[in-house]
């Protein structure tokens, strides 16, 4: 079976998924960019394709990127820290089940190439693999710009580009003049 197959049909915490499990990830073996971000919201779950909602459109704009590069595993491999969507908690959706990062991560790891650029989103995959500066806040990690984590090599951490990152952005101006043309220019070099 391959590790496609193995993921898409996970169970692993089905008891714990108010909508059933639907593991959502995208990857090939010549994936340039990897983006690691946090769970499937409701929209995605029905969907079954990653970031298929307005986050996911926001998040392409910050990356310079049309659907079909986005979705064309060759360019872009999408790896949230969990697959399915977890249930809602207060203010939000709940955080990624704790279960898939080390069940499959590492496995998908593998299979992608060394000379990739890896774009961490939100705060679970940046406490994930930027445990140095998990105690520094998102607008310290973003303003501080490209990271090398141990596990990826190097990294860009991004707010996640729900609805909630307006605010954010509107107090954090030089995300938008300074971070996002640098961000655009860096993926398509990177697909270049």
């Amino acid at each position: 079976m391959s590790l496609h197959s193995e993921i898409k049909t996970c169970t692993t915490c089905s008891d714990q998924l108010p909508l059933g499990p639907r593991p959502v990830v995208q990857f090939s073996n010549q994936s340039r960019i990897l983006i690691i971000g946090q769970a499937p919201g409701t929209k995605v779950h029905a969907s079954g394709v990653a970031w298929d909602d307005d986050s996911g459109d926001r998040l392409r704009g910050w990356l310079g990127l049309d659907k079909d590069t986005f979705y064309d595993p060759d360019k872009v491999a999408l790896m949230p820290m969990g697959f399915c969507y977890p249930g809602k908690a207060k203010g939000g959706d709940a955080p990624p089940r704790k279960e898939c990062a080390p069940q499959w991560h590492d496995r998908i790891l593998t299979a992608l190439p060394k000379e990739r650029l890896t774009l961490l989103v939100g705060s679970y995959a940046q406490a994930q693999y930027l445990p140095h500066s998990r105690k520094a806040s998102l607008t310290t990690r973003v303003q501080d710009g490209e990271h090398i984590s141990e596990a990826l090599g190097p990294v860009i951490p991004l707010p996640h580009p729900s609805w909630r990152v307006r605010m954010w952005m509107a107090r954090n101006p030089w995300y938008e003049e300074e971070v996002l043309p640098k961000l655009k220019s860096r993926v398509a070099a990177q697909l270049s």
